[in-house]
């Protein structure tokens, strides 16, 4: 067990440690309890009982080895830490300072790692107060992690844990802050950099294609589009050592993930434009000279939809060059 204390008078941030109302998850470090101390010079401390890791933080296991993770490892404990904020998110919070240090790594019966300290946490879409000694505004988290809507907008809610998650896994890969090691010693040169432009954290080369897709979905400047932690957890990259094939949802944390990301080009779900079902085209008991003779309004649904699959194979075997230019009707993948 890990004890964290502090006087109760600022004891404000501590109290959210543990946050529990989120509940048990095998991805978040447990809070056990929580009691008032009195010290022999009559100070009052308030102390949170954590579970304890005795691998420390991912960052200094990091520091010790000296060198990046491998892939395979990199990506077990990507999948580890996204577990975690898709957790806090489905109830409601946002952890506000994912970052290495507070990844801690339990050894006992195989490395895994958990996340931890939520002394910044917030509910998701509640307001932060205004008045802080930043321009009149409350940042909250590490610089290097932030994302462009927290620096431009005041803005903490679950996009802004999963870019701070991609700075974390560059990191992990190269060993070094995202924004490169000179970016630590001026925050506000960080933050113009973060704000102003287009511009990511550096993708390193040399990672696998998967990865770099997977930086590129956590690196989105507009939040809408950034991906989610649910989605991640189905991205192609995470789910390699399941197979490519794998349907299982994961389940760790109790919570079922539907598959967000398409895996090959027919995995669409609004590609099934026609009323019958694929099981009868490839069992036989329909055809296009017996059933669609038989049923005009099949023929017609058929003949009316452009989108549907006969028009679109009829347009690769026609005999005429498809124009390619005409863009209506794709789906974009990325």
């Amino acid at each position: 067990m890990a004890i964290k204390s502090c006087g109760t008078v600022l004891s404000s941030s501590l109290r959210q440690v543990g946050l529990s109302e989120l509940g048990d998850c095998p991805r978040i470090v447990r809070c056990f309890d929580h009691s008032l101390t009195s010290e022999r010079s009559g100070e009052e401390l308030y102390n949170v009982l954590l579970e304890y890791a005795a691998g420390g933080s991912l960052a200094d296991s990091m520091k010790s080895r000296g060198k990046p993770l491998l892939e395979p490892e990199m990506r077990r404990h990507t999948r580890s830490i996204l577990e975690g904020p898709e957790f806090v998110h489905s109830k409601g919070f946002v952890h506000c300072d994912v970052k290495l240090q507070n990844i801690l790594v339990f050894p006992s019966g195989g490395e895994e790692v958990k996340i931890a300290d939520f002394g910044l946490a917030k509910r998701a879409g509640e307001r932060l107060a205004k008045g802080g000694k930043l321009g009149g505004v409350e940042w909250r988290g590490t610089p290097m992690y932030m994302a462009p809507e927290s620096v431009n907008r005041n803005e903490y809610e679950p996009p802004s844990d999963i870019w701070a998650l991609g700075c974390a896994v560059v990191e992990m890969a190269t060993g070094r802050p995202a924004w490169g090691s000179r970016a630590a010693s001026n925050a506000y040169a960080l933050m113009i950099r973060i704000w102003v432009g287009d511009e990511i954290p550096e993708i390193p080369e040399g990672l696998s294609e998967q990865r770099k897709y997977f930086l590129m979905e956590c690196f989105a400047k507009n939040p809408e589009k950034r991906w989610t932690a649910r989605m991640l957890l189905k991205h192609p990259f995470l789910a390699l050592d399941r197979g490519i094939n794998d349907k299982e949802f994961v389940k760790d944390c109790g919570v079922e993930f539907p598959d967000f990301s398409p895996r090959c080009h027919f995995d669409f779900q609004v590609w099934d434009s026609m009323q019958c079902s694929r099981t009868s085209w490839e069992s036989g008991s329909l055809s296009p000279s017996s059933e669609m003779d038989s049923d005009p309004s099949v023929v017609g649904e058929l003949s009316s939809d452009s989108s549907s699959v006969i028009h679109r194979i009829g347009q690769l075997v026609s005999p005429e060059r498809p124009n390619w230019i005409d863009s209506e009707g794709w789906v974009t993948v990325r």
